[in-house]
């Protein structure tokens, strides 16, 4: 095996341990429900990453520390190995249901097997279902989540709960190596911020401080009256910002002006980084309006929230002659209007800007001025060193500053020594070149995939979806966002799932570890010189 392959065979070997633990966790809720036929699928599911991973851990034990280019190759193909591997769960479920092998307490009860479960017998639905799930994204092969068995309903979610902090982070908090390697491959999951001059520090008071605000958000949710199952589920899926559901109308199935608001804040938690919220615990409050990020982040939320509104207005979307709010508060005539259209305009622009993607209303049939704002927010996403996707406010914030440092510095002599202030930094010419470059080509590949994807889909669908569908649905996906205008579903054609599952891999881990990653496969193999 060539030499630069060892060191990415042992720490994927790493990863894939690290998910068996997640997938044997898993058993206990097919044991509480009583889902006793879940249990040998999920062993099985359990033991092949097991044994792969302990196969390649064990055989290049010896492999030295990664570089940049190890850790950029190690996280595009770990993603992309959880990713696969969690595909068994799914298929291997809806296998057990439709040959129903075992007698006794493993047989498969009646009513179990419906055409949701049936799609995943499709070994690349199971794939779309396990990515989506992993990078956070939330679009799905399901037709009604509601008849999925507990288990895969769970299974869902514990996907993007994990995902949302990150296999990597994962990987390092509970299987922490000494030496500058678990940096490396920190910082190749698209992370830069640390809590903790160590970085395994960092990557534990990080699952410490999301498994606390998860707790919080499924109290919230269910002090709101949602259901305890449901609860706990949409309670993990929105702090991770990802939107699997485990009712066939998302958040909207409950049809509840009170859980609706009550969501918000737990989309919002989700899109804050981690540092500031570590902060925030420790007491010191004034970094929710100094930190330029969370400083942009609720600018962001209020101004794109009125727009979307106004639009909403604007095309009479929302109309109604009465609604109500609570059991003793029912609004008639404008008021309701008004009501109704602040309740879905407000909830979807945070549902989309924080790359959560519950919904509560159907989106395909708004106005494309609507959609197109919708598509700008999955496009930017919130703040970097979140759970959220898109290319992150930092980047929006140096481009603006970057390019008004730039105008502003013609006004100035060649002798000026200028510095720009971004973050708590003072950035010199030499340190914004970089910033800025950084920025703009993560802007720029994000584009140039985007209009693959949409080419591809606008190929392959049908023709009924207008170009805003298009748009919005590929903006979904590559922002790791989960909102649908009804594109994406079981019979979506093949070359949109694979272009799809592309634009969530590459959203996920923002673009460049892939395009490393493929470089350094084909200059491995000389496929390229």
């Amino acid at each position: 095996m060539r030499q630069r392959l060892k060191p990415l065979a042992r720490d994927l070997g790493r990863i894939l341990v690290a998910l068996s633990a997640i997938v044997f966790a898993s058993i206990v809720v097919s044991l509480v429900w009583g889902e006793f036929y879940a249990v040998p699928a999920l062993l099985v599911s359990g033991l092949v990453p097991l044994g792969l991973g302990r196969l390649l851990t064990s055989r290049y034990s010896d492999a030295g520390e990664i570089g940049k280019l190890h850790g950029m190759m190690i996280a595009a193909s770990g993603w992309l190995l959880v990713g696969l591997f969690g595909t068994l769960p799914f298929v291997l479920i809806a296998w057990t249901v439709a040959v129903d092998p075992f007698v006794g307490p493993l047989s498969v009860p009646t009513g179990v097997d419906t055409p949701t479960l049936a799609a995943f017998r499709d070994p690349l639905n199971g794939f779309f279902e396990s990515l989506s799930g992993f990078t956070g994204t939330g679009l799905t092969m399901t037709d009604d989540e509601s008849v999925l068995p507990r288990t895969l309903q769970w299974w869902r979610t514990f996907t993007e709960w994990i995902g949302g902090v990150g296999v990597i982070v994962l990987t390092t908090a509970i299987l922490a190596r000494p030496g500058s390697g678990s940096l490396t491959l920190y910082e190749s999951e698209a992370r830069s911020e640390k809590i903790h001059p160590s970085i395994v520090s960092t990557v534990r008071t990080i699952w410490w401080i999301f498994i606390l605000f998860t707790f919080v958000s499924i109290s919230i949710l269910w002090l709101a009256g949602m259901p305890t199952w449901d609860s706990i589920n949409h309670g993990m899926t929105g702090l991770s910002t990802g939107g699997f559901s485990v009712t066939d109308g998302s958040i909207g199935e409950y049809n509840n002006p009170l859980i609706d608001f009550a969501m918000i804040p737990v989309m919002v938690l989700g899109s804050i980084a981690f540092p500031i919220h570590y902060l925030m615990l420790q007491g010191d409050l004034k970094n929710l309006y100094t930190d330029p990020q969370t400083r942009w982040l609720w600018g962001y939320f209020s101004l794109g929230s009125v727009v979307l509104v106004g639009l909403l207005l604007l095309d009479g979307t929302f109309e109604t002659s009465r609604v109500a709010v609570t059991n003793g508060l029912v609004l008639t005539g404008s008021s309701a209007t008004l009501f109704q259209t602040i309740r879905y305009g407000l909830f979807q622009f945070v549902s989309a800007a924080s790359c959560t993607g519950f919904g509560t209303t159907g989106i395909g049939e708004w106005s494309a001025q609507a959609q197109l704002t919708m598509s700008f927010a999955m496009f930017l996403g919130a703040a970097a060193g979140s759970t959220v996707g898109g290319i992150k406010l930092i980047r929006l914030i140096t481009l603006v500053k970057g390019t008004a440092f730039r105008i502003r510095g013609v006004f100035y002599p060649d002798s000026a020594v200028r510095y720009l202030k971004l973050d708590d930094r003072r950035l010199g010419e030499t340190e914004l070149s970089r910033e800025l470059e950084e920025a703009a080509i993560i802007a720029f590949l994000w584009i140039i995939f985007l209009g693959v994807g949409l080419a591809v889909l606008l190929l392959t669908v049908d023709s009924s979806f207008t170009l805003e569908n298009a748009i919005f649905e590929v903006a979904s996906a590559q922002g790791n966002v989960g909102l649908s205008s009804g594109i994406t579903g079981p019979d979506m054609p093949t070359p949109a799932k694979v272009m799809f599952l592309f634009n969530m891999w590459i959203g996920r881990l923002e673009i460049i570890p892939v395009l490393v990653l493929l470089r350094g496969l084909l200059d491995t193999f000389e496929f390229y010189r």
